[in-house]
Parts: structure tokens; sequence; C-alpha cells
């Protein structure tokens, strides 16, 4: 489907005005997902004309598979920070047990596209995680690999399987998430509160501590630090707020 051919806007206009479709597009798609999404909504919401979507991405799926391509390289750029080689071994998993953890409180966008993604991707329908997986996530797991590995060789971390213990590090903050409307109806607590997720976070990263490293003075004094320097998102990037009301 096409919608004519129109001449590109000037120069200086034109990066401008291709970041406010993708943006728009962004989020249009984690909210309706690919076949809810409607172009005119996007154009719209960009104030731009229907017909340039086209022109600098062909189709809407060639849009669609742009706004995965954007969301997907800020959530990398993040994660390769956290482990940053410069850090150790052990330092770098706790810096990528919280980035994971504010990447879900702060990346609605993101947790939404890679959701309707995996369903599309169990349905045979999508080609746009196998892709992800290779040029983005595959390199960050084989980092992660590489500071569990480094870590035992040096005797900062304990023995184990590292996939085990990749599975710790991401599983729990997922069910946090995942678990917390049902905790709040069966616990007078609000697990979306601000307090409580401030409070989970610091859990998460202290249990790390002594769950990983073969000396728990030195884990326990690596998660303070980590957690000095990486402070909880503000408020104002906070997804899950209304929630908890």
């Amino acid at each position: 489907m096409t919608e004519g051919n129109p001449k590109a806007p000037p120069s200086d206009r034109a990066e401008q005005t291709r970041k406010g479709i993708l943006a728009a597009a962004i989020r249009e798609f984690s909210a309706h997902g690919l076949s809810g999404a409607r172009t005119e909504a996007i154009a719209a919401s960009a104030g731009a004309n229907k017909a340039l979507l086209y022109y600098y991405f062909k189709s809407k799926k060639g849009l669609y598979e742009a706004a995965i391509e954007q969301v997907s390289k800020k959530v990398v750029e993040n994660a390769l920070a956290a482990l940053d080689p410069a850090f150790s071994p052990g330092e770098r998993l706790l810096r990528t047990a919280l980035n994971h953890f504010d990447r879900i409180l702060t990346q609605r966008e993101f947790q939404s596209l890679m959701q309707q993604e995996m369903v599309r991707f169990h349905r045979d329908e999508s080609g746009s995680i196998p892709h992800l997986f290779q040029a983005a996530f595959k390199p960050l797991m084989e980092k992660l690999q590489n500071a569990f590995d480094e870590g035992i060789r040096a005797g900062e971390l304990c023995k184990m399987d590292w996939l085990q213990g990749m599975y710790a590090i991401f599983g729990a903050n997922v069910f946090y998430f995942l678990s917390a409307p049902m905790i709040q109806l069966a616990l007078p607590i609000k697990p979306f509160d601000p307090d409580a997720l401030k409070a989970r976070r610091v859990a998460a990263v202290e249990f790390l501590a002594n769950a990983l490293f073969t000396d728990r003075a030195h884990g326990a004094a690596l998660a303070s630090r980590v957690l000095r320097e990486m402070p909880m998102p503000h408020i104002k990037d906070f997804q899950f707020r209304r929630k908890s009301k």
C-alpha cells in the first residue's frame, strides 16, 4: 500500500519530521499493536501529512519495525553501560539487575511492544524477534555470560550455571511486576507505590549481593555503592503509579 510519492520536505526539517513520525508511531503501536494501530492517528499525532509516513518508512509494517528498533536501541545502550568491563564482574551483574528493574519501571512502550512481539512470535507472525535477538540481545547475553564466567574464575562469584544466575536476576524482577496486582488483593500492601518499589529495588540487589558473591561483605559493599550511583528513576518517569490507587 502506498499513499503517493510526495517530495521530501526541506532538508533542514526532514530529520525532525521523521523523528516526530517515529515517536508518534511508538506511542500508537505500543497502545494498539500492529493490527490495531491507525496510520491516520500516527500522522495526526506527529502533525505530518499521512503520505510522509510512506515516504520515510515505505509501509505500515516498515514503520512498525522502525519503532521496534528505535525503542530497543535505547534499552540495549543502557544495558551495555551496565555491563561495562570497567566494573568488576560482580558489579556488572548488580548494575544489570538494577538496570532491568528500572527498565520495567520506566520503559512502558518497550515493554508493551516486546510483549506483543512475543505473542506474534509464538504464532509465527513476527519477523522482528529473531532479528532483534541476533543484532542486539544475543551480544548482551554473551556479555552477561562473560561476566559470570570471569567472576567465577576470579573467585568473586560463587560457582554456578550462568544461565540459572541470569534467570535469578531477571526472573525476580519480572515476577514482582507480574504478581503485584494479585499481591495487592491478597495483602494490605500496594506494590506499585513509590516507597514499595524503592524497597523492593533495594532488596533485590541486596539479595543478589548475598547470593552470588563468595565474600558477602564485598557483595554488600558493592550493592551499597551501586544503589547510591544508580538512584531510583524520578517520579515523572514512573509508569505504574496509577495502578496502585
